[in-house]
């Protein structure tokens, strides 16, 4: 039988290939890169979430304030016309009183 020489058997990282016996620590520190960006990611996506969730909330509120501007235009349009109504009758006593005030200046100067 030969004569055996012990050798210690490489680890294989699933990334790099086969790491030498030195490397256990590159394995170790990539671990806890991974780690690292998972969180990141989880951090990440939980913004994300929460901005999609402003949104949303963002959206329903300005569904409000354009259904709330429809119904003061509507309501603005409603006391134009009931202004301009007023108007016109305001303008028509006046002109009724105007006349009887006409009437009236003649009967007494008639009176003279």
């Amino acid at each position: 039988m030969a004569p055996g020489i012990a050798v210690e058997a490489p680890s294989f990282h699933w990334n790099l290939g086969f790491l030498g016996k030195g490397e256990v620590g590159l394995d170790e520190t990539l671990r806890r890169r991974n780690e690292e960006l998972e969180k990141e990611l989880r951090r990440s996506l939980e913004r994300e979430e929460k901005m999609r969730e402003e949104l949303e909330m963002t959206r329903v509120r300005l569904k409000v304030v354009e259904d709330a501007e429809e119904m003061l235009c509507s309501q603005l349009g409603e006391l134009e016309a009931e202004a301009v109504d007023q108007a016109r009758e305001y303008h028509a006593q006046i002109r009724t009183l105007m006349e009887q005030l006409t009437v009236a200046q003649k009967r007494l100067q008639g009176a003279r």
